[in-house]
């Protein structure tokens, strides 16, 4: 079976069995896992010098519903140079919905599109390749978002590192693996995310118990990694 169809296999089976409330940011430990995302955005637009944001142009690859490209346009990007790819048609549709027509969605897998290289400052994904189980399909989707950024652009990289033991459908991107599938890249990064369980806990307990629990590194289960071309 091709990786594609085991990845719509896979979300298939996520979305019956997900508590739509799960990942609501009315709950306080999303919420606060959220915001400090947020801040890392901040931060990554301080550090990398990229702008002006207005007249950037980004890719992100598996759009989902739109939420990454909401922050973005928060930001400063401006939404006529955004483009969103999805697989899943009904994920597609609903970030035909909640973003702005000036927007682009294309729908499908992204190993396919037919993108000019070095059409983008920035090619973006978000928990995408942990969800991809096949090395030889992670390195080809690697390879195609590196081709479409620009030189001087780069990949925004948002994942978690290590495995979860209750969801064989996913597994961790460990920063070593990011260094090979872009070995010509400079990489900065950002440990950021408290273990959702833990987090979910904690913020039940009080919301500032997530940034105390935060304070320790090794509890942290994602990176944000800016992936730079030369």
């Amino acid at each position: 079976m091709k990786e594609v169809d085991a990845v719509r296999e896979r979300y298939a089976r996520r979305s019956s069995i997900d508590d739509p409330l799960r990942y609501s940011l009315l709950n306080e430990s999303v919420l606060m896992s959220h915001q400090e995302k947020q801040r890392a955005l901040v931060r990554w637009v301080q550090k990398c010098a990229i702008q002006p944001l207005v007249s950037k142009r980004v890719l992100e690859v598996g759009c989902g519903s739109g939420s990454n490209l909401l922050e973005l346009m928060r930001l400063g990007f401006a939404p006529e140079n955004l483009v969103g790819n999805e697989l899943l048609p009904r994920r597609s549709e609903e970030a035909r919905r909640m973003l702005p027509g000036a927007v682009t969605v294309l729908e499908g897998d992204a190993t396919q599109m037919n993108l000019a290289p070095g059409s983008f400052d920035v090619v973006m994904q978000s928990t995408v390749f942990s969800s991809l189980l096949d090395d030889a399909f992670q390195t080809m989707l690697a390879e195609r978002m590196w081709k479409w950024v620009k030189p001087g652009g780069g990949v925004l990289w948002y994942d978690f590192v290590y495995d979860n033991p209750a969801n064989p459908d996913v597994r961790g991107v460990p920063l070593e693996r990011v260094c090979k599938l872009f070995p010509a890249a400079r990489i900065w990064t950002q440990r950021l995310t408290l273990a959702p369980p833990i987090a979910r806990r904690v913020s039940a307990i009080h919301p500032r118990l997530y940034g105390l629990f935060n304070l320790m590194p090794h509890l942290r289960t994602h990176v944000l990694c800016w992936i730079q071309k030369p």
